[in-house]
């Protein structure tokens, strides 16, 4: 009689002892088949079932901590899924399961419900990083254009008040941290020393456990918002009218005219609109990377070194001014970036609405065609944003045509409009 075969583990990604009933899954990053790739289980409620480093929400993460330490959020609460379930189909696409395309989401992240109830049936605590829903937005420019006889109602796209029809794509990050070093060229073990250092060793796991491969950053994430069919997006026989676009809550809200952010994000959507209403799909992705992922308080300062400086404010000085303070003229390095236009499946982006060398240079990168490149009209650029734009020019910002050129990006790197 043969011996008794041992009965089937969980397999566990540490030796750490488990603190609960079930141990945590593995993660094969880039397998298409989700099953085989396995769930991101970030939760905090069953510390045993975790596979990545830190929590889920990205920023917001800290704001249910405090929840939590207010007595507002019972501590393990677990989220009800019932209805949640995204209100356009995405994917899979091949992208999904290459992981070189894609290292800074999850692919199944707004498919969680489905793809891993059984997971969820036995107890993990799988949450998903993506959410998809149908929505109106509604932009005084739009209603401008509509004005002017650029634009016109369509009933579907575009309705009769000026409100736009879209899809809306929020995303949380999820790092694979093999593939986000490779992505910038450095060592993994470097990139996880100088994440905890510069974290304040917030997440000791990025040194002691070189098991975990999976990173939940504590940065905001991305919106995109599609105009026309999101099936769309990955026919290349389809224009597709496309926009990167990094966050300025001064000019994109509150319409501050010291740079051209909001007048080229309505310019973007505008385009979109037309693009759609012509047979074609439009994309706007809004990434926070609030003053160039420098944040607020370092713009601003920014702000008054700019006007108070000898001269006045020049183009020579712009990215100078910067430096002085930050130490660095821009942090919204486009590496990662690319992501999400894989996960839509994109091949090619006919028509990219930015003047950015360094968007350009890592979407074609990344492999997806660009076609033509839409800058931003001259008469839309506000009087006092005109030193911005000439900075950025005498910089060799925008070359129409540029391909990826490795001395160009050392000294551009990161920069976007």
């Amino acid at each position: 009689m043969s011996p008794e075969k041992p009965k089937a583990k969980h397999i566990r990604l540490t030796s750490h002892p488990a603190e609960g009933a079930w141990g945590a899954l593995p993660i094969h990053w880039g397998h298409a088949d989700p099953k085989v790739r396995g769930p991101i289980v970030g939760s905090t409620a069953n510390r045993s079932q975790r596979n990545v480093i830190g929590t889920h929400s990205g920023s917001y993460g800290v704001y249910r901590a405090l929840a939590v330490a207010a007595g507002a959020l019972m501590r393990g609460h677990k989220p009800d899924l019932t209805n949640t379930a995204p209100t356009d189909p995405m994917g899979p696409y091949p992208q999904w399961g290459d992981a070189d395309r894609i290292v800074s989401m999850d692919p199944f992240g707004a498919i969680v419900a489905d793809v891993f109830r059984d997971e969820i049936a036995a107890g993990y605590d799988v949450r998903p990083t993506i959410a998809v829903t149908k929505a109106h937005i509604d932009m005084p420019e739009v209603r401008g254009a509509m004005a002017a006889g650029r634009l016109s109602a369509d009933g579907s796209i575009l309705l009769a008040n000026g409100s736009a029809v879209v899809t809306k794509t929020a995303i949380e990050p999820v790092w694979w941290l093999p593939g986000v070093a490779k992505r910038f060229g450095v060592d993994e073990g470097d990139l996880r020393r100088v994440l905890f250092e510069e974290t304040g060793g917030m997440y000791p796991e990025l040194v002691t456990r070189s098991d975990l491969e999976v990173f939940l950053p504590p940065i905001g994430g991305q919106t995109a918002y599609v105009f026309g069919d999101p099936k769309h997006l990955a026919d290349p026989s389809v224009t597709l009218t496309a926009r990167v676009h990094d966050e300025c809550n001064g000019s994109d809200v509150f319409g501050s005219d010291i740079c051209t952010c909001r007048p080229y994000l309505t310019h973007a959507i505008e385009e979109c609109i037309r693009g759609a209403q012509a047979g074609g799909v439009g994309l706007v992705v809004y990434c926070r990377k609030e003053g160039r992922a420098l944040g607020e308080v370092t713009k601003f300062l920014v702000y008054n070194a700019r006007k108070r400086q000898a001269g006045g404010d020049s183009a020579s000085n712009y990215f100078l001014r910067t430096e002085c303070v930050a130490g660095v003229q821009d942090m919204r390095f486009q590496e990662l970036m690319p992501d999400v236009l894989q996960w839509f499946g994109i091949r090619r982006i006919h028509r990219l609405v930015s003047m950015s060398n360094m968007k350009y240079d890592a979407i074609v990168g990344g492999g997806i065609e660009v076609g033509e490149r839409v800058p931003i009209p001259d008469e839309l650029v506000p009087a006092d944003a005109r030193v911005e734009i000439d900075a950025k020019m005498a910089a060799g910002y925008f070359t129409e045509g540029a391909k990826p050129d490795a001395e160009r990006l050392k000294t551009t790197k990161g920069r976007g409009l």
